[in-house]
């Protein structure tokens, strides 16, 4: 069967030109994976001491760990992946009607893109849409006038990501050694909560591109709910890339940045991308917990002694993020801004 071609919302048809096709040093290296690792599979239904423990070596030695049985039924996931692919079947027209580049806009369709020599940009195998997510509140005058069925969705399907946050940050928080509420405290009342949905077609040569480049998570935490069967999410072990393979009925958890700081660099916020395949599409949806502009984020003093002097200084969240935007198209290094020069 010939496969249509997947028109951007920007109006620009994804086709393998130049405007994709990354420098040789960029590209991915498919084949060079290691094969002996992955990162680990918890069962969140284990004991508390038990996930405390698994967890806490997953953050530290990896930074990502993936979790079943973790109570969001397999149905709403799999209507949320659903409302997810029903919104980029959209007409590009009426996807056109949210693009835009400015990242600060609530509800927007857009795409990433990386800055080269000799070239403006090279844009990323992909088109996301992202909004703010709450748990109770109503956000649907931020969500997709369009798509009701996505309207319906995605509403019950953050009321569980809620409830499974606020478990995965005490389970995080009792692994440093601190109280089961310390964390969630410290990334303050009003958490910085966003929701983007990624669409990878089908590319013709994925040795030339990728769907997203190569990052951390600006963020603190960060839940991710792939669609089955279909890899493309890779992080870095020991500067060799491991895959991050679907597991049924798991989801993806990956720490970031504000994690790494707050825990004085114990657990890590490590660099991961997307890659894309020549035969099927795929979806992957990103539910992501940071402090509000406001927080001061820093060193937790409980983690500091002599042995373990502080490694970033002190900042208001908002810095973070302007640091963040400032670095836009690069190989961001957000976090080693702040890091303390002894």
């Amino acid at each position: 069967m010939e496969k249509k071609a997947f028109h951007l919302a920007n109006g620009s048809t994804l086709s393998l030109s130049q405007d994709f096709i990354l420098p040789d040093d960029n590209r991915p290296v498919l084949s060079n994976l290691c094969p002996l690792l992955s990162i680990p599979v918890i069962n969140m239904k284990d004991s508390v001491p038990v996930l405390v423990k698994k967890i806490s070596q997953a953050c530290e030695e990896y930074g990502f760990f993936q979790i079943i049985n973790h109570g969001i039924p397999s149905e709403l996931c799999q209507k949320m992946v659903d409302s997810v692919t029903d919104f980029f079947s959209l007409p590009p027209v009426e996807r056109a009607l949210l693009f835009t580049d400015d990242k600060t806009k609530p509800l927007r369709v857009s795409n990433y893109y990386l800055k080269v020599e000799g070239k403006e940009r090279v844009a990323m195998w992909s088109e996301t849409l992202a909004h703010p997510w709450h748990p109770v509140d109503d956000l649907s005058h931020l969500l997709p006038q369009n798509r009701p069925h996505y309207r319906e969705i995605a509403p019950e399907y953050a009321k569980e990501i809620g409830s499974l946050m606020s478990q995965l940050l005490s389970l995080i928080s009792m692994g440093l050694g601190l109280e089961k509420d310390f964390l969630q405290k410290s990334l303050g009342q009003n958490p910085r909560l966003v929701s983007q949905s990624n669409f990878y077609p089908p590319c013709p040569d994925p040795e030339l591109t990728l769907g997203l480049p190569t990052h951390t998570d600006l963020n603190a935490l960060t839940v991710l709910l792939q669609s089955q069967g279909v890899s493309g999410l890779q992080a870095i072990k020991n500067g060799e890339w491991i895959a991050v393979d679907p597991v049924p009925n798991a989801l993806v958890v990956n720490l970031g940045d504000q994690i790494q700081v707050l825990s004085n660099g114990r657990y890590k916020s490590v660099h991961h991308r997307a890659v894309t395949n020549k035969d099927s599409h795929r979806v992957s949806i990103a539910m992501f917990y940071g402090p509000n502009k406001d927080i001061i984020i820093g060193p937790i003093e409980d983690l500091i002694d002599e042995q373990h002097p502080p490694i970033y200084r002190k900042y208001r969240y908002g810095e973070f993020l302007e640091e963040f935007h400032r670095q836009e198209g690069t190989r961001r290094k957000v976090k080693e801004m702040f890091e303390l020069k002894y």
